[in-house]
Order: C-alpha cells, then structure tokens, then sequence
C-alpha cells in the first residue's frame, strides 16, 4: 500500500467518524442540554450568581413620564356638558431603585427583599417646571370623603358642612408638585382635627419617594428554574384580601424586575403589581432586536381589563355586583382605602369605546399607550420597556350630596405614567458575550459535522485524482507498431516491431 492510499484511507476514516460523532450530537442535543442546564444553574438568586448584583441594583437607567389631563371646561361640565382636557407632558424623572435588607430563607430556595425607589426630576426631559406649571382636575380627596361617608345621612351632612366652610369643590387647580408629591388639603386637615387617623397631606406619589411598599419574598430558582423571581409572598401574605375570588386574590409571577431563562412564545407572563393591588399576565406578540439582541415582545392583551361578560375570570376584581365596571378598567378602590379611584391604559386603550367618547381629547394609540416587555429568551433579561398606566376617577351621583345631581357618571382621567427602560451598553455587551458562549457552546456538533463535511469533499478531491493519476499511468505504459507496414525477416518470417511510444 502506497504512502497516498494511506492518507486517502486515514481522511475516509477521520471524515466519517467525524460525521457521525457530529450528527449523532445534534440529534441527541447532548450540548445544547449541558448548555441549558449550565443557565439553569447560573441564572439564580443566590450571592455571588451571574445575576444577582444586578438583581439587587439594576444598572440600566429607569425613567418614568407622568402625563396630566387638565380640563378645560369646568363649569360647563358640572352644568351637564362633556368634559374636554388638554394631555401636559411628560414630567420627567429619573427613577433610582435597589432591593434593601436582602436576605437568604429556608436554605436559599427563597430570598426576601424590600424594594426602595427615588425619583430625580429631569428638567431636559419634561416640559416645563413642575413647581410652576398647573393643573385643573378632579379634587381626589373631596369625592373620597363624599364615597366614604355614603350612607350615612349625619356623615354626609357634616362633610357636605366641611366642604363648604373648607371652599372644596369637585376640581382643584394645584401645581404638579403639589399633585405628584403631596400638598395639605383643606378638607382632609378638617377632618383629621376629630379623626387624627386621616392623613391631611394628599398626593398622587405621596410618600412614595424613597420609601418601600412592603417585603417581598422571592423564589430564588434554585430548585426550579421556572420559579427564578417568582413572588411568593407580599406583605407577609401570599393572597390577597381585595377581591371576591381566590383567583382574583392569588399572587402570581415576578415583580416585573426579573424573569426565567429559556423563555418559550407559547408561555404566559405573570406579573405581580401591588400599585394595581393584583397580578396580570402578558402574552407574546412579535419578536424584536434591541442592540443587536433577539427579544420576545410580551404584552397584556384585552382579556385582562376586560368585563365579566368578556372574560368570566374577572368577575372577581368586581368590588360590588353593581360596581362591576365594563372593558379596560379595573376600580382599585379597595386598597385605596375606598377612593373611587379607577385604573387603565393611557387614554383608555384596549378600553370599551364608550369610555374614550364620554371625554373629549383622548386619543388611544398603540405606539405611545400600549404597555410591553421584550425579554431575551435565553436569559429572561429585560432588554427594553415601557410600563403605562392610567390613573382616573369615578363620578357620578353621589346621596346627601345635592350639587352632583347634575353629573353623568363619567370616568375621569387624571394622569397617566409611562416607566420605561433600554438595556445600557455595558449590560448589553455582557449578554451578547453570554450568548456568544451559549451559541458556540450549543452548536458544537454542528462545527464537528462541518469539519467532517470539510474532509469529504477532501477525500472526494483525493479519490478523483487518484483516479485521473491511475488512467494517466495506464496510457504511458500501453505499446504501438513502428510503422504502418509490417517487416518482414528473410529468415524468420513476418514480425513486428514494438516500442514505446515515447521512444525518438
């Protein structure tokens, strides 16, 4: 055996172990699981994990928006007319968050955490001065007060009383200052004189600066990696005590701050928001690039706002059979302490459109209303957002109070936020490199069969000009006369000549 069929037999063997190393690894996905398994292991809540720093105090830079409706036609609505506001915005400020008092439970399967926000006003991103700028809308406290003491005659008198001594009446005129971070009410400081129970500051952040709503206990993925983040308690609680149904009042999901690796387009979102004192759940809908990342778009569809006659399941967030109110609102009144205060999407998007025609001058647009989140599907990191809500109010005719008779009931908007946060380019870069490794790790049998596809075409090359070398040798070594005639020997007879054809 020659020194070249050596080499064209040890190419044969590599190329084909090769290629059925390889095809065996991809079809049994032996790397891809090791790889999945590594995130699993990785991705938890534990100190010194990949993600726990960042969990504890997220880098990227939060803002939140607030948005207010100033209305512009009082009088003629308290007449009967159809109430007109103006949208003035955004007032914009720079949200710093971090998890304190972080500590290990029941032998780090659980992490429990206190979340602490403050807020920075950025003058270079609002539209004007919020000390300075006003704005006319709903006085919050008058119509909690008049809600509050419904039902009773002697109440009703005494607030009707206090709210005329005070000069309360059903709109206020306040900077966005006073509205967001609390001002002394009149008719609040009144009551709170026989009722030191009643706070007499009221605003829409009130205490909300700095501050924290409550210990949260977290599910660290230890155990389970589908459980990384999931709220296993609030407030000491693991249901709710608002509403009507034990599915109403169950706690479910993340906190929206942290979500589980190998995300699937076919899975719910369960989020947990104590501001809208329930969880919602969000659905895929696109697939999106942010910074060169691939990210799922999730966002909460119709069915989560909707009616009891849309969706059965919210027949529980009903505060009373009567108080059940139709598509795209949701009345929060029983963790605000009976204010008839009403949540939605900005300008009542995905909202029954009764509620956008009672107000003129909303305008729902997806672009600018919809609330989403696009999640890397490998590591469930946030790689974009935007949070929006819509704070309202309910009026309408409320006994012992003569001057509302003139009212429809009509939702109210108020204000609305927009909390919004991009992936920063340092945290960017680290995801790409996590999923740099990620790919190369997963499609290394795909490598091995492309080196053994490699070597193919290599002995292929090798057999065919084994064989173009073979013809070749074969014609140099074949034999022609020395001329068209034969030679005749005196002696021997008729004979003839041979020579190589390359013989002279």
């Amino acid at each position: 055996m020659t020194r070249r069929s050596c080499a064209i037999y040890a190419v044969g063997i590599i190329c084909a172990s090769l290629l059925f190393v390889g095809i065996g690894l991809v079809v049994s996905q032996v790397f891809r699981t090791l790889m999945h398994n590594r995130l699993k292991k990785e991705i938890v809540l534990v100190e010194g994990s990949r993600v726990f720093e960042s969990w504890k105090t997220p880098p990227p830079p939060v803002y939140m928006e607030y948005f207010f409706f100033t209305v512009t036609n009082v009088d003629a609505f308290l007449e009967g007319a159809k109430p007109e506001v103006k949208q003035v915005g955004p007032y914009t400020y720079r949200e710093y968050r971090y998890k304190d008092n972080v500590s290990m439970v029941d032998s780090k399967r659980m992490v429990s955490a206190y979340n602490i926000k403050s807020f920075v006003f950025l003058r270079e991103k609002s539209v004007g001065d919020p000390a300075v700028d006003k704005i006319t809308t709903v006085n919050i406290p008058v119509w909690a007060v008049m809600n509050k003491v419904t039902g009773s005659f002697w109440k009703s008198s005494m607030a009707s009383m206090m709210m005329t001594s005070t000069k309360s009446g059903f709109f206020t005129t306040r900077t966005v200052d006073e509205l967001l971070w609390g001002y002394e009410d009149p008719l609040l400081a009144r009551i709170a004189t026989s009722s030191p129970e009643v706070e007499k500051v009221f605003g829409l952040m009130y205490k909300k600066n700095g501050t924290n709503n409550g210990e949260f206990i977290y599910h660290t993925g230890v155990q389970n990696y589908m459980d990384y983040g999931r709220v296993e308690t609030w407030q000491g609680q693991s249901q709710l005590t608002f509403w009507a149904s034990n599915q109403s009042n169950s706690i479910n999901g993340s906190d929206g701050s942290a979500f589980h690796p190998l995300l699937n387009k076919n899975e719910r979102i369960y989020i947990f928001t104590p501001d809208l004192c329930r969880s919602i759940h969000m659905e895929f809908e696109k697939d999106v690039e942010v910074k060169g990342i691939p990210a799922y778009r999730f966002t909460p569809p119709r069915s989560v706002f909707a009616s009891k006659e849309e969706n059965p399941a919210n027949e529980g967030f009903c505060v009373t059979p009567k108080e059940c109110l139709g598509t795209g609102l949701l009345k929060v009144s029983p963790c605000r302490n009976g204010a008839p205060v009403v949540a939605s999407f900005p300008h009542f998007y995905l909202g029954d459109a009764k509620y956008v025609a009672a107000i003129k001058g909303m305008s729902p647009q997806r672009q600018h209303h919809q609330t989403f989140l696009d999640l890397n599907p490998t590591t469930g990191v946030i790689v974009r957002a935007n949070k929006r809500a819509q704070i309202n109010i309910l009026l309408s005719r409320i006994p012992g109070f003569p001057k509302t008779r003139t009212l429809n009931e009509t939702i109210f908007p108020v204000m609305f936020l927009n909390e919004s946060v991009v992936i920063d380019d340092a945290s960017a870069a680290r995801v790409h490199k996590l999923l740099l490794i990620v790919t190369v790790v997963s499609n290394f049998p795909l490598i091995i069969v492309g080196l053994g596809a490699i070597l193919l075409a290599v002995l292929i090359f090798l057999l065919v000009r084994a064989r173009k070398q073979k013809t070749s040798t074969e014609e140099d070594t074949s034999y022609s006369p020395v001329s068209d005639k034969e030679k005749e020997d005196p002696q021997n007879g008729t004979y003839i000549g041979l020579t190589r054809k390359d013989d002279p």
